[in-house]
């Protein structure tokens, strides 16, 4: 019912918002089972793969507020607008994934230093698969709209929700051995659960490093950078350019550059040709969303 009614709501153009509140619901609901489940039939990887829905929910909740603050426009306090809100958010995802991480990993090696391990894993099994299935779905989802609208940390976000599908298929993979082999193997749960942390941290450090990335103020890729320095020079009246530069910002494109017109142009003309150039780049890198162009006379040999 969820999967059909998300799909309907997909074919109507989700926004970041609308996507985000729909996260917000569903990892609501699989926190309350998930962990429902693991106290009811003594599992530490349900208990772990719930406490991992709950970061979702946490991050959920920061990306909303985060996502009604970086889309506000520039003021006299933030020259510059909002987006690198957005870039702080998805750090604060890769933060509270470290943190879910170390959790999974200590209460899994608690549990093998004494010995406990699932006694009861069907619930708990079935519950974890239900959670693949939604959790990818809903990862898809995210992924489709974060890059639709470029928002790094809706893309953090997107991968977040992967993460937990794939600490739950983890966790039906854990729980199946136990539920076949019995007490001997039901130290297969909190085995699962370490390698769930291994797998979460991993993932954090990626979400981290692309964040930090942003606020050192990166370079977009070279494929971007190509078709901006192509738009350019195909900008009529442009001779050529320099001191070209570009960084990201909320996983949208910034950038100023000096092109060099024919010296006898009028300030008028020279503005045009400018306003031309931003024209251009706009229309062939959808990405960049703001542009300096300074116009200066060419070299007369």
């Amino acid at each position: 019912m969820v999967s059909n009614t998300l799909q309907r709501d997909s074919k109507s153009r989700l926004t970041p918002r609308s996507v985000t509140l729909w996260g917000m619901v569903i990892d609501a609901l699989l926190v309350v089972a998930k962990i429902t489940a693991g106290l009811l039939f003594s599992s530490g990887t349900i208990i772990a793969d719930g406490l991992h829905s709950a970061s979702d929910l946490i991050t959920d909740i920061a990306v909303l507020a985060g996502l009604r603050v970086a889309d506000q426009p520039a003021d006299r306090c933030h020259h510059y607008g909002h987006r690198r809100v957005s870039t702080l958010v998805a750090m604060l995802v890769g933060a509270v994934l470290v943190l879910a991480a170390g959790w999974i990993a200590y209460s899994g090696i608690r549990s093998l230093r004494e010995g406990v391990g699932a006694a009861r894993p069907v619930v708990p099994l079935l519950v974890a698969a239900a959670s693949v299935i939604v959790k990818e779905l809903l990862f898809r989802l995210t992924r489709q709209v974060g890059r639709r609208s470029g928002n790094i940390s809706l893309l953090a976000n997107a991968w977040h929700h992967r993460t937990d599908a794939f600490t739950s298929l983890a966790a039906v993979a854990g729980l199946s051995g136990v539920a076949i082999g019995g007490s001997d193997w039901a130290l297969l749960d909190p085995i699962t659960a370490v390698v769930l942390a291994a797998f979460v941290a991993v993932m954090a450090v990626k979400i981290m490093k692309t964040s930090a990335s942003e606020l050192i103020d990166k370079a977009p890729g070279a494929s971007i950078l190509n078709k901006i320095e192509r738009a350019v020079m195909e900008t009529r009246g442009v001779r050529s350019y320099h001191a070209f530069r570009a960084r990201t910002v909320g996983g949208k494109v910034a950038m100023d550059i000096h092109v060099q017109v024919a010296p006898d142009l009028t300030v008028l003309k020279g503005h045009e040709i400018a306003s031309a150039v931003k024209r251009s780049v706009f229309s062939a890198a959808p990405n960049v969303v703001e542009i300096v162009v300074h116009v200066e006379p060419a070299h007369v040999e």
